[in-house]
């Protein structure tokens, strides 16, 4: 049930990213939030699992605030990423890096298409959070599948 709320909720960052270039603070904070209810109901031990993931968290939104100090990625885009990786193991974090790396591109190149289509003037945003909340979900649906089998 808590999975299914994750990929809504990240469903609604992906849909606002794309129409205002905003991931809402609320929303991460929902995520965020979320995560440790999570933790109790799979049985995640306290220490050092529960830890750890918080450490995860952490340490995604500085490596990804860096970026951001450095104008590659936005703040809302950051905080999600963060909020994210509260959900997931270190493996996991691991492959969904590399999905939203993959999708990043994909985004960033229909991105810039449509901007040059469309003759707008100035830099393309991208919407980051898109890529993000789709490798987030991919994880979610291999979650929810394979607890099947």
């Amino acid at each position: 049930m808590l999975l299914c709320l994750l990929g809504a909720l990240l469903i609604a960052a992906a849909v606002t990213d794309i129409r205002s270039r905003i991931i809402s603070n609320k929303l991460n904070i929902a995520i965020a939030l979320l995560a440790p209810l999570y933790w109790l109901a799979s049985g995640i031990p306290l220490w050092p699992d529960m830890a750890l993931q918080v450490a995860l968290g952490i340490g995604m939104f500085g490596i990804f605030a860096l970026l951001f100090a450095f104008g590659l990625m936005g703040g809302g885009d950051v905080k999600l990423l963060a909020a994210v990786a509260l959900w997931f193991p270190w493996q996991a974090l691991m492959l969904l890096l590399v999905i939203m790396a993959v999708l990043g591109g994909v985004v960033t190149l229909i991105t810039v298409i449509h901007h040059r289509l469309t003759k707008r003037i100035g830099q393309p945003e991208v919407p980051y959070g898109v890529a993000i909340s789709l490798a987030a979900m991919w994880l979610v649906g291999e979650r929810i599948i394979y607890q099947f089998t």
